[in-house]
């Protein structure tokens, strides 16, 4: 019996039918080890010695696959064709080299690009050996990456409360994302008009013609800066007469675009079929590993993970067999075509993304795809065809008017093109980020000195004066920065997606109409990284670090002698900064981001004076909870100010920048005769009403804008929370109000939510003791009530038991009075003791109930003494450090 290993248990069940019986495939489930989440994984001091771990769930799956190998005759290792694949398969062997299960068995890699019976069985005949400087590669980035997180982000959480972590790859994104966002900020806007003449030439046809010169001299796109400029020309034109000066025509070719590699794969599901690229990747795992076809499992597409451009002759054969057959002769080019890829530090190892069988066209396998998956396969299967069609040839046309008037002359031009045969055209266009220019115009026939007519617009005027404004340079797209990361060499292709998803889970962006936008925490993590670790988030820098990584894969360079080089530089800088004080990060924070938290006032006064007491300045300042701006003044006994907002001057979802400035009167309380003011504070804006200690106060709830905020809103807020009515039941009250977590009614303990902060002014009692009703119905009841553990797991080794339990947002475990929210998306039911115990000291460290949390949960069992919670707390938070997606 042979025994193969792949990655997947679906590519398991379709690779066994194409080997037969002689073969048994077992899946790895992805990875089978990893860093351990703490201290001391890689060690530098012992030559990057590095120590791996074994979840629970891979143990299960190598015992099963050690005790197949045991049996067997040989064992082939056929995990993905990539880094990460050669990885997998390496580390498989080590374990079971350690439970020397292999003794003399032969042991094989093969590596297929496509799940087809001819792929798999053609890479059965060629296996080689594992690819050494392949593992070399992977073990450096995994070193680099697991040093940058658990040396650099415990160093940002000192010094920047609030701030999540940083990563070798992930704080270079987010750079480019903030640098940008900063471009925005202080770009000046430039007033620029245009003048359009609208004519007509003998035959009657249209033609529109842009001025671009007058007197002698040309007129660029923004020369025209007035309207005084713009209506002396404009008058010019309006008394000229025009004749064709010059017709120039010139053939063109646009050849067809490269197959898909992963980023340009990314690039184009992001704009036509709209899909994060993590959901691209996702959709293109599926195609990858087979569809049930007709009652067989198919891989549609090869790996999807490459930057290779270049094909296999048999696809090509296909593909122009394909054009032939649905286009004509004419479609299919003269000689095959080749690419080669233009992306920085491309290794090109692979073939690009293509169709396994060019003549399964998408309108065949629709019916068996969901939309999504039929979406990406057409994508994939025009771009492949496409890419061996003829070039389109195009005519361009440029057409020069003279204009003149008395003693003046100007000069006009049209510009088009037409298609004179479309070529790869007739299936596929690339999508565009941009604008469509004039080019794309179809223009009149004319002949030189042709006199043109004076002409209507639709606008019914015959020149067309527009005053225009200069803008700032887009915001990123998930596509456009996947694409500008590419032409940098920041990164691979197959980490593209997780790092721009870590990015948005560490609240460091967030995508608004598709555009990333930096919040307030990831441009604090960039400006603290730019003042003080420039070297590491320069573009430069990681591009040369990925090109020595190229190197290593390709072995050119040995993988220890990298980490030694970048360790011995990346060490010291951090010493540098250990005992830099807090204010004085905090001081070269407010120079970086003047722009941005000390934005211009319209009155032309000192932005960073306190608008509140007149005589402090505004400073960045932190708390436990983030950073915030205050007044210099907050403590001073003498003359003290709270004054404090958001960093954004415009507040939280782009309020009222009056808001943020300082109080804002909004009437009078009719009963008190109280100023009702709005706010802004750290957590957002409020309202107020009076002054003293403890004035009554009411956040805005979500959704509510401080610039349609008025008297009538802020009353009504400040009388919450009210009374609905008694409950039928037992007569007890119930009440309705806005709490940190939204809208709810209230009774006897227990919380509903309620479907807005509107309703919470018009809930009658029928609404609110039904909402109670369901509520309790799923098993909310009073507040701190006891509830029935998901999966109980055991004693904490300082005593005292600790359960999974289903909380209001999510899984928690609990131990004692301490509750440790799971991590986003982890199986409640997959939680193990250790991993339990690592969070809720965690927890217990941060809230700073350790000592009290253990005294009371360690009445049944006396505390032990050791190191397990100094040890398990660094576990979990080094844990979050390594996260970069590289």
């Amino acid at each position: 019996m042979n025994i193969v290993i792949v990655e997947s248990p679906a590519k398991a069940k379709t690779i066994n039918k194409y080997l037969g019986s002689g073969y048994q495939v077992m899946a790895s489930y992805g990875h089978v080890r990893d860093l351990p989440a703490k201290d001391g994984s890689v060690r530098p001091d012992d030559d990057f010695e590095m120590t791996w771990d074994v979840d629970s769930k891979s143990q299960k799956r190598l015992n099963d696959i050690a005790r197949a190998v045991k049996d067997a005759d040989r064992l082939i290792l056929a995990t993905d064709p990539d880094r990460e694949g050669e990885a997998i398969s390496w580390h498989v062997l080590q374990v079971l080299q350690n439970k020397k299960v292999l003794k003399d068995k032969p042991v094989e890699r093969v590596v297929f690009n496509a799940i087809t019976k001819k792929s798999i069985l053609e890479a059965m005949e060629h296996p080689r050996p594992i690819d050494a400087p392949l593992v070399d590669a992977y073990l450096a980035r995994r070193a680099l990456d697991y040093l940058v997180g658990f040396t650099l982000s415990p160093v940002l959480w000192r010094k920047l409360p609030g701030a999540r972590s940083a990563g070798r790859v992930q704080s270079v994104a987010l750079r480019l994302v903030c640098d940008r966002e900063r471009e925005i900020e202080i770009f000046v806007s430039q007033e620029y008009w245009s003048i359009l003449a609208n004519l007509k030439t003998e035959a009657g046809d249209a033609l529109q013609a842009r001025l671009v010169g007058a007197d002698g001299k040309k007129l660029g796109r923004l020369d025209i800066t007035s309207k005084q400029q713009a209506d002396d020309l404009k008058n010019l034109l309006e008394d000229a007469s025009f004749r064709v000066a010059s017709v120039e025509s010139k053939p063109q070719k646009r050849n067809p675009y490269a197959p898909f590699t992963t980023s340009t794969l990314q690039q184009e599901a992001s704009r036509k079929c709209g899909f994060s690229a993590q959901r691209t990747m996702q959709v293109a795992q599926k195609l990858y590993e087979g569809i049930d076809i007709g009652g067989e499992t198919v891989g549609l597409i090869t790996y999807m993970r490459t930057d290779g451009v270049q094909i296999a002759g048999e696809a090509i054969a296909g593909a122009r067999r394909v054009i032939g057959e649905d286009y004509g002769a004419n479609y299919v080019p003269e000689k095959p075509r080749h690419y080669s890829s233009k992306a920085k530090n491309a290794q090109e190892a692979h073939e690009a993304i293509r169709p396994t069988d060019l003549s399964r066209r998408p309108k065949d396998v629709a019916r068996f795809l969901d939309p999504d998956q039929a979406r990406l396969y057409e994508l994939v299967w025009k771009r492949t065809i496409a890419s061996q069609m003829e070039s389109a040839v195009l005519e361009r046309t440029t057409i020069d008017i003279l204009a003149t008037s008395g003693g003046r002359k100007a000069d006009l031009r049209a510009s088009g093109s037409v298609v004179r045969f479309d070529g790869f055209l007739a299936l596929y266009q690339e999508g565009r980020d941009d604008e469509e220019d004039e080019e794309s115009k179809r223009l009149p026939p004319v002949k030189e000195n042709e006199a043109l007519a004076k002409s209507a617009s639709e606008k019914g005027v015959f020149i067309e004066s527009d005053q225009h404004f200069t803008e700032p340079p887009p915001r990123y797209t998930e596509a456009t920065l996947v694409k500008k990361m590419e032409e940098l060499g920041i990164g691979r292709p197959s980490t593209y997606a997780s790092t721009l998803q870590t990015l948005r889970d560490r609240d460091y962006v967030e995508l608004d109409k598709k555009r990333l936008v930096p919040q307030d925490k990831g441009r604090l993590v960039i400006a603290f990284l730019e003042s003080f670790f420039d070297t590491y988030v320069e573009y430069d820098f990681t591009a040369d670090l990925e090109e020595k990584l190229d190197r290593i894969s390709a072995g050119d360079l040995e993988w220890k002698d990298v980490l030694r080089d970048f360790w011995r530089e990346f060490s010291g800088a951090v010493d540098n900064i250990k005992d830099l004080r807090v204010s004085e990060v905090l001081d070269a924070l407010n120079e970086l981001l003047a722009a941005h938290i000390f934005p211009e006032r319209e009155d032309g006064s000192d932005p960073r004076v306190c608008p509140a007491c007149g005589k402090g300045q505004l400073s960045l300042k932190v708390s436990r909870f983030g950073a915030f701006i205050g007044c210099s003044n907050y403590n001073d006994p003498d003359t003290p100010c709270s004054y404090t907002r958001q960093l954004s001057a415009n507040g939280q979802d782009g309020e009222a920048a009056a808001a943020a400035e300082g109080p804002r009167l909004l009437g009078q309380d009719p009963e008190t005769g109280e100023d009702i003011t709005l706010r802004s504070g750290r957590f957002g804006p409020y309202v107020q009403r009076g002054e003293g200690a403890k004035p009554p106060r009411a956040s805005l709830p979500r959704g509510w804008s401080a610039d349609a905020m008025d008297l009538e809103k802020a009353l009504r807020l400040l009388s919450l929370p009210r009374d609905v009515g008694p409950h039928p039941e037992d007569g007890k009250m119930i009440s309705a109000g806005i709490g940190r977590y939204g809208p709810f009614v209230l009774h006897d303990g227990t919380y509903a939510n309620l479907d807005s902060p509107e309703e919470v002014f018009s809930v009658g009692i029928n609404r609110a003791v039904d909402a109670l009703a369901q509520k309790r119905a799923k098993g909310g009841g009073r507040r701190g009530a006891a509830a029935a553990p998901l999966k109980e797991l055991g004693e904490h080794p300082d005593g005292g038991a600790i359960a999974i339990y289903d909380g209001r947002y999510g899984p928690y475990a609990k131990w004692g009075k301490v509750n440790a929210t799971l991590p986003k998306d982890s199986d409640p039911q997959a939680i193990t003791l250790e991993r339990a115990v690592e969070l809720v000291n965690a927890k217990a460290e941060k809230s700073g109930k350790g000592k009290t949390t253990k005294k009371a949960a360690s009445k049944k069992t006396p505390a032990k003494k050791s190191t397990a919670k100094k040890t398990s707390t660094r576990k979990s938070t080094a844990e979050s450090a390594t996260e970069d997606a590289s």
